[in-house]
């Protein structure tokens, strides 16, 4: 993780420096506080400080050594269009050498053994790391496994915040902070894009988002939205996916004689509803269909996790 503010001949920077501080946590540790990536942070601040191309270098090598099933790479600083490519401007940068060119990191990553990559970059002009001239070649494809996210196309700067942030790590943050983690509490590069493209206007910077891949590692695990229990169950309570569950006044608490089974059946569709995997039938809420002997079905998105809690995938 690396930011950089401070520079020898560009302008210096407010927030990359607080970028990488802000994300380092929650890289390194899950939701749970359980151990996640292996994070090493680097931040220029000051001329004692600085992150020259020859210091830059050896660290993404050491990123992608052996040893690693999974590597993440972040960038913050200045970035430079390049003929067709983009350049992470280091501390020492100058006009005819602004630092490391993309097109050197992905060099490393094609000779590189770790089979799942994922590379960040909040820099000015990011969206040229995925350019056919960065790559290199007629064809634009990105090796297996390979994932990179960037928050702006080839043509467009990188806002920062009047707090001293990058906009686009901001975001984030935020989706790295659970805003983009799925019902089982997963957060992958494919929804960090998809919570990041969302937080951008048409007008604004617009995120890119290029991979080749097979799978999705998990990037950070946050709590699951509703009890894992609750979907494994989704199958008992619904026998066929378009199953319409009966509902009475007995699985609501207010009703008498208590059915404390049923209650405790109603407040797990009740969780399930918040994250719109349940539904009410022919009423608003899942108390009218209680009281007035209806039901409740699964919604689409609900029917996605029953056929996993049935296939034994939860």
């Amino acid at each position: 993780m690396v930011g950089i503010d401070y520079y020898d001949r560009y302008n210096e920077l407010a927030g990359c420096a607080n970028d990488a501080t802000a994300l380092h946590p929650l890289l390194a540790r899950n939701e749970d506080v359980s151990i996640n990536l292996d994070c090493r942070i680097v931040t220029a601040t000051d001329p004692s400080t600085r992150v020259t191309r020859d210091e830059l270098l050896p660290m993404i090598d050491a990123t992608l050594a052996p040893g690693a099933e999974f590597a993440l790479f972040y960038f913050a600083g200045h970035g430079a269009p390049v003929r067709g490519d983009v350049a992470l401007v280091t501390s020492d940068g100058t006009e005819h050498t602004p630092g490391v060119q993309f097109s050197e990191v992905l060099e490393r990553i094609i000779a590189s053994p770790v089979q799942e990559i994922v590379v960040i970059l909040d820099c000015c002009f990011a969206g040229g790391a995925t350019t056919i001239a960065s790559l290199g070649t007629t064809l634009a494809n990105l090796k297996p496994g390979l994932s990179v996210l960037t928050a702006s196309r080839d043509d467009q700067t990188s806002a920062e915040t009047p707090a001293g942030r990058g906009l686009f790590s901001t975001y984030l943050e935020g989706a790295l902070d659970g805003g983009a983690a799925d019902v089982l509490g997963h957060v992958n590069v494919s929804g960090l894009y998809a919570y990041l493209s969302e937080s951008f206007g048409a007008w604004e910077q617009r995120p890119t988002f290029k991979a080749n891949i097979d799978r999705l590692h998990d990037i950070r695990v946050c709590d699951p939205r509703v009890p894992l229990s609750d979907l494994r169950n989704l199958p008992t309570w619904f026998p066929i996916v378009d199953h319409d569950y009966p509902l009475d006044p007995s699985y609501e608490d207010t009703a008498e004689p208590r059915q404390p089974e049923h209650e405790a059946i109603l407040k797990a569709f009740q969780r399930l509803r918040a994250c719109r995997l349940v539904e009410p039938v022919g009423e608003d809420h899942l108390y009218y269909a209680a009281m007035n002997s209806t039901g409740c079905r699964l919604t689409p998105l609900g029917r996605h996790y029953w056929q996993l809690a049935r296939s034994e995938r939860i």
